[in-house]
């Protein structure tokens, strides 16, 4: 059976979403690790109507908040529940480990704890975005504020592994975000990208796409480094809650947008069901030797829920074992180590 460890302190609403998160995880079938505070964790578990045989609480006594985004504090707190579950993580003791936490934290014990998979330069942070039809994975957003063209062709190989074991993607196409759609736009970093992607006989690229095309596009994959990655994701997530506020607010300006709204009440309940993070449940960090996930921090337990069972599918899939496959298991020229990382991951 596969095992889940659960931060059950991260995220904005811990631990009542993750305990429930947990809970409807395990009726799936999903053995459950809960870490974090036992008394706090047990109190939950009795209040939602007690425990569940697949769901077991691993005692931490600390917690890292929110907030707090010092690499140094997240790697010396070995007592919170990101740290203890990233050693068990390690030890075994489960096989994907999953957390709605601080992000910053997650990052940095991950690189200091699990390290990185042979021939890895740099983890990538992947976000699977929900659009109209399929989903696409957007990596990096924001493990890595500064990348070099090997980095970016180890992202679209991880990207392109992730979809094809873990979302069944027969033939993931890649995709690279820019300014235009010729080669020869963008910086001459992109550009450079560009040529390299574009000479490899592993991935499926498609050339460069632009913002639009992010969730409007073709790519099943589209690459970038982690600035960019992470201005374009909030420039996303912003808009989208804009949109769908806007929405609401019309309908309720006058009586007849009122019957109109009540008219149009069931399309839109569809198009946010489409554009809700929730059903793709978290970002997996694609790179460490582990499979570790991190969900968004106002998730709910549903949310909770679907980073569980992802996690879980990304272990039954022997997600490590097909990215170690994907990277090429040589150490690459110039690789930063492992504590120069961790200082990256800090934002």
């Amino acid at each position: 059976m596969t095992a889940v460890i659960l931060d059950g302190m991260g995220g904005d609403f811990a631990p009542r979403t993750t305990v429930e998160g947990a809970l409807l995880a395990a009726r799936r079938g999903v053995e459950v690790l809960l870490v974090g505070d036992a008394v706090t964790l047990q109190a939950e578990l009795t209040r939602l109507g007690g425990t569940h045989p697949l769901v077991t609480v691993v005692h931490a006594p600390d917690a890292i908040p929110i907030g707090e985004h010092s690499v140094r504090e997240a790697v010396a707190r070995r007592g919170s529940s990101i740290y203890v579950g990233m050693e068990a993580l390690k030890r075994g003791e489960a096989q994907a480990f999953v957390s709605l936490g601080n992000t910053g934290a997650v990052l940095a014990v991950a690189f200091v704890v699990l390290g990185r998979l042979p021939g890895v330069e740099r983890p990538a942070l992947a976000l699977l975005l929900p659009r109209p039809g399929s989903p696409v994975l957007f990596l990096d957003v924001g493990a890595n504020a500064e990348a070099r063209v090997s980095h970016m062709l180890q992202f679209a190989r991880l990207g392109t592994t992730y979809m094809r074991h873990v979302q069944r993607v027969a033939a993931p196409r890649v995709g690279l975000l820019n300014i235009g759609e010729e080669p020869s736009k963008g910086s001459p970093f992109t550009i450079e990208v560009h040529e390299a992607l574009t000479q490899t006989s592993d991935i499926d690229f498609v050339g460069n796409v632009e913002g639009r095309e992010i969730v409007t596009g073709s790519a099943d994959v589209i690459v970038t480094d982690g600035f960019t990655g992470n201005v374009a994701l909030k420039l996303l997530e912003g808009t989208i809650t804009m949109m769908f506020d806007q929405f609401a607010r019309a309908a309720r300006s006058s009586p007849f947008a009122m019957l109109g709204g009540a008219l149009l009440r069931s399309p839109l309940r569809r198009m946010h069901h489409e554009f809700d993070y929730r059903r793709s449940g978290g970002a997996p960090l694609l790179g460490v030797n582990g499979i570790v996930m991190v969900g968004h921090g106002r998730s709910d337990a549903t949310a909770v829920e679907g980073a569980v069972l992802t996690a879980a599918a990304a272990a039954e899939a022997r997600m490590l074992d097909e990215l170690r496959r994907a990277i090429d298991l040589e150490p690459a020229i110039g690789a930063t180590s492992t504590s120069e990382d961790a200082a990256r991951a800090s934002g």
